[in-house]
């Protein structure tokens, strides 16, 4: 009997030497540290050959990406287009070694409020400008949900349509 503790407690002993390290590991691209970068330079925007825009600025011998949300969301409006051709400062984040720049501001002024992006939140929340938005599944949502989503948080309702619960005549003093 000593032998069989002996053995699972060995065994796990085992397992968590090495399976803890390996659980630790972010996995490649998720979740890096980022930190703030300065940029002082000209914007320039490039094509690619497929027709995607790409906003760049040149600082101390390095060529930076710089992203302020995705072309979707901004159309012809994207917020670094005002500043092409200008020198500018933009403060950004960028992760270590690379040259991805997610811009926070440019001269000083901030491109968007701190916290959730307006583009966050899926076709549901964007609507038409979303890529994954299509008239088929809003059409679907519709007809499950109407106007109640996500389920369940519609306060429109009274009462006494929620089983279970009292209406305000039935509450207790």
């Amino acid at each position: 009997m000593r032998r069989r503790v002996a053995a699972l407690v060995a065994v796990t002993v085992l397992l968590l030497v090495v399976a803890l390290p390996v659980l630790a590991t972010k996995p490649e691209g998720a979740g890096k540290d980022t930190s703030p970068i300065t940029l002082n330079g000209t914007v320039e925007l490039t094509t690619d050959a497929d027709g995607r825009e790409t906003y760049t600025l040149a600082d101390g011998g390095k060529t930076y990406t710089l992203e302020a949300g995705p072309a979707w969301f901004f159309g012809d409006h994207y917020p670094l287009k005002p500043y092409l051709g200008k020198q500018v400062t933009i403060e950004g984040e960028a992760a270590a070694g690379s040259t991805d720049v997610e811009v926070v501001s440019v001269d000083g002024t901030r491109l968007r409020e701190a916290g959730k992006p307006p583009w966050a939140g899926g076709w549901r929340a964007v609507g038409a400008a979303h890529p994954g938005w299509s008239q088929a599944k809003a059409d679907r949502m519709q007809a499950k949900f109407g106007d109640c989503f996500p389920p369940g948080q519609c306060k429109d309702k009274p009462a006494k349509d929620h089983p279970g619960e009292p209406d305000e005549s039935e509450a207790p003093d």
